[in-house]
């Protein structure tokens, strides 16, 4: 479950056992659907609803506002809690009403059909002819990216199904064996860090994205190219945080996959030698690598940023550190809509899959702004514009923390 507003503050990638890692990724455990459990700039940037401004800031452990008694902060906290119960129970009649179909089914449907499209991108490949190979690479590289994008992050979220068991079963196929990461360590980074403390510094505020010794253009357009390598590699450095048990099973499950994909290259679409086949798995794996980096940083980082001990409240966090993009058919299907158009609802309601997100956003949005709550929205190129621009403020030094000393 995700760490409340009370839980002791955690140092970023350590476990509950003390022990301490390094990366977040996806992944994660949660309770089953439908309950509904909240998770834990440019001027173009619509970062502020209209009438919302920054009044005396009151943090979960706050006990004074301006001066005024402990008790009215204490009635302030409690409507802003109300706030989200009432958002909650609004989401909450939306899922009750909306058949197994909509919750589960389309994006099983998605996945099912990227599976059945394997074949056809492996055998594309056997082609000598531009057209039919560039199309094999084109979807393989779409599929691996649904696999191992939108797959890991609805089962890390528990949204694939209800049953927990057979989440776990998922989470080990898309985070293991898919992505070549560890599921135990994507889960607690993921889920129980960067949602539990989102956009808190130290925490959730997505630094693990930034490399600051790397200038603007090769961040941007040249290091998402190694993902596909730093994974791997940076998961078998988790495993020392990991049971012996389940780094065994970690490491088997990253061999099985990556095996799989290189001997399919040169049994089924007829590589000729290991370092053509080797270049094709990391040509198809970090095809769609820029979007996904873009995005883990154009939702969060620039937007309001927090010290642990002076947050708001879960509904102000959320809605004041996430940003959504507009919809976009490929990183749509390759990525799913809650992290893409959906992102805000995603982070207010974790467990949703990503067609329930798309079916509660006019219910989120009109909500959070008749409340006069931020709903963040930009363009990718607007964003992408303003990170080049800002790119040392926002990335090579660390965000500085915006000083709210409560909501109004």
């Amino acid at each position: 479950m995700p760490l409340e507003d009370g839980d002791p503050v955690r140092q970023r990638g350590q476990r509950a056992n003390g022990e301490v890692s390094s990366t977040p990724w996806l992944g994660g455990t949660g309770d089953p659907l439908p309950q509904i459990i909240p998770a834990p700039d440019d001027s173009r940037t619509k970062a502020m609803a209209e009438g919302w401004e920054p009044g005396p800031t009151l943090g979960d452990g706050d006990v004074t506002l301006g001066g005024a008694p402990q008790r009215a902060g204490q009635e302030l906290g409690r409507r802003e809690e109300a706030l989200m119960v009432e958002l909650s129970e609004l989401v909450q009649k939306v899922v009750k009403s909306s058949s197994w179909w909509e919750r589960h089914g389309v994006d099983i449907s998605i996945l099912a059909c990227s599976f059945l499209l394997l074949p056809a991108g492996f055998l594309c490949l056997r082609s000598a002819q531009a057209i039919p190979f560039l199309a094999g690479v084109l979807t393989l590289g779409v599929v691996h990216h649904t696999l191992t994008v939108k797959g890991s992050h609805l089962a890390s979220h528990n949204a694939l199904t209800e049953s927990k068991s057979w989440s776990k079963v998922w989470a080990i196929f898309f985070i293991e064996l898919c992505s070549a990461f560890t599921a135990e360590q994507a889960t607690y980074n993921h889920v129980k860090i960067h949602h539990g403390y989102t956009n808190v510094i130290g925490l959730g505020d997505s630094s693990t994205w930034k490399l600051p010794f790397l200038n603007r253009y090769i961040y941007m357009f040249i290091a998402p190219l190694a993902v596909p390598i730093i994974t791997p590699l940076v998961a078998l450095d988790l495993l020392r945080n990991v049971g012996w048990k389940a780094a065994l099973r970690t490491l088997c499950c990253m061999f099985l996959g990556l095996y799989c994909h290189y001997w399919l290259l040169l049994h089924v679409s007829g590589f000729q030698s290991p370092w053509s086949a080797l270049f094709c798995m990391l040509l198809t794996r970090s095809l769609l690598a820029h979007p996904y980096i873009h995005v883990n940083i154009f939702q969060h980082i620039g937007l309001p940023m927090f010290a642990a001990d002076r947050k708001p409240k879960r509904i102000h966090l959320m809605s004041l550190g996430v940003l959504n993009l507009p919809r976009n058919a490929l990183l749509d299907w390759s990525f799913g809509h809650s992290l893409i158009s959906c992102h805000v609802e995603h982070h207010l309601f974790p467990n949703l899959s990503d067609n329930m997100c798309l079916k509660v956003k006019p219910v989120v949005s009109q909500y959070l702004k008749q409340k006069k709550l931020p709903y963040n929205e930009d363009t990718y190129t607007s964003r992408l514009r303003l990170f080049l621009r800002r790119y040392e403020e926002l990335m090579v030094h660390a965000p500085p923390i915006t000083e709210l000393v409560g909501i109004q």
